[in-house]
């Protein structure tokens, strides 16, 4: 009979279960929760790779092994599956991102006492723990939290507090400070010496009325499909490079073949762009405007077969009669799901749908509706763009037999 205190497998929040169902907080399968209540490591338990785990809320998982961590990931998706009733199938092995390859980010800034902290939260807390390394952003961006503390420790008041969103673009590293007031000629000044000694590709400012460019010295694009894209300040990317052309090789083999693709939720064209090409039409469909206005002008000035729709799909959703007009379906909507467009989708007859997701849960309830309405679905890729983190993502393809 195995050991009730061995950890079996680790929960969704990243707490390893024990055989007898209790929960213990940074254990790993194999490791062994003892009577007196220590936790004695298994072999898939591993050192984590920076000083500031478990303080810092940007991982929960640095204390896996490889192959735990690939387990987990492809069990969350497995398990969101389940949940709903489904059976997953044969799921591909998942993709994991490498360390040092998140090319955006968001830190946060603030004064205690006469000292600046910055960097991320704390789990389930507004603590800013202060950032000394980080194993998980790319190094351009890494880079830039030395000379970021310098700029902002002249700043520092009672009240001061700052986000900083920061993005690594075709042209370097773009930085978006929200919450920061720049008063007077010295203080515009240091903020142009930041970019300009820092290779900064765009600066944003938003001091309440949303961002303005302080510093763009060429146009900031980032390139999907090949094609160079305008980057609007907050735009959606796919949080690391890897990780998008794992979502897109999936894409790409499932919908190969359809000369008519409705590419749903599409922001800047991350799919619209890789799909379209000789023999394929996309329409792609996004409701926020910057973005939507990007990715038309990008198709137009590339001569890509991008036909770009301006379109709110959770208040105007594309109905059966549209969807129908369609050899396949793409969407990638925000971690909420797509509940009014799967509706929609399921009334429809195209023959293939490939759904993008950002979250297990609720892509299980649209995955759902879908499959009761006669899809079945054929293909699932697990894919961890936020390693060691408990977020994960999915690729998924369902057919009408």
């Amino acid at each position: 009979m195995n050991n009730p205190g061995l950890i079996i497998r680790v929960a969704a929040k990243g707490e390893g279960q024990t055989v007898d169902g209790r929960y213990v907080a940074l254990a790993a399968p194999g490791d062994v929760l003892e009577a007196d209540g220590t936790l004695t490591p298994g072999p898939d338990h591993a050192a984590p790779s920076c000083r500031h785990f478990p303080a810092c809320g940007g991982c929960q998982l640095q204390h896996l092994s490889e192959p735990a961590l690939a387990a987990y990931v492809a069990g969350r998706v497995e398990g969101a599956a389940r949940g709903q009733g489904l059976d997953p199938g044969e799921v591909s092995p998942p993709h994991l991102s490498p360390p040092m390859t998140r090319r955006r980010a968001t830190l946060h800034a603030q004064a205690i006492g006469k000292r600046l902290v910055l960097g991320f939260r704390e789990q389930g807390s507004h603590k800013i723990v202060d950032l000394k390394e980080c194993p998980v952003i790319a190094p351009e961006l890494a880079a830039l939290v030395t000379p970021l503390r310098r700029l902002l420790e002249t700043r520092v008041s009672r009240s001061f507090a700052a986000d900083i969103a920061l993005t690594l673009a075709d042209q370097g590293p773009t930085v978006d400070l929200v919450g920061l007031k720049v008063e007077g000629l010295a203080q515009t000044e240091a903020m142009l010496d930041f970019a300009r000694d820092n290779a900064i590709a765009r600066l944003t400012l938003d001091q309440g009325d949303g961002p303005e460019t302080v510093w763009e010295p060429d146009p900031v694009t980032v390139t999907l499909g090949g094609v160079p894209v305008g980057l609007p300040p907050g735009a959606f990317l796919q949080a690391t490079r890897d990780g998008e052309d794992a979502l897109i090789a999936a894409a790409r083999t499932w919908l190969a073949g359809a000369s008519t693709v409705a590419d749903l939720f599409s922001g800047l064209g991350t799919f619209a762009f890789a799909l379209a090409g000789p023999g394929t039409k996309v329409l792609a469909v996004e409701a926020a405007r910057d973005a939507h206005m990007a990715c038309q002008s990008a198709a137009r000035m590339n001569g890509r077969p991008v036909h770009a729709l301006h379109r709110d799909l959770f208040r105007n959703p594309l109905q059966k009669a549209e969807l129908d007009r369609f050899a396949a379906v793409l969407l990638d909507p925000p971690r909420a799901g797509a509940r009014e467009q799967v509706a929609q989708l399921a009334t429809s007859v195209v023959p293939r749908v490939v759904y993008i997701s950002c979250n297990p849960a609720s892509w299980a309830k649209d995955a759902a509706t879908l499959i009761e309405s006669g899809y079945r679905l054929a293909g699932l890729v697990p894919v961890d763009q936020f390693r060691w983190s408990t977020h994960v993502e999915l690729a998924s393809l369902f057919v009408r037999p």
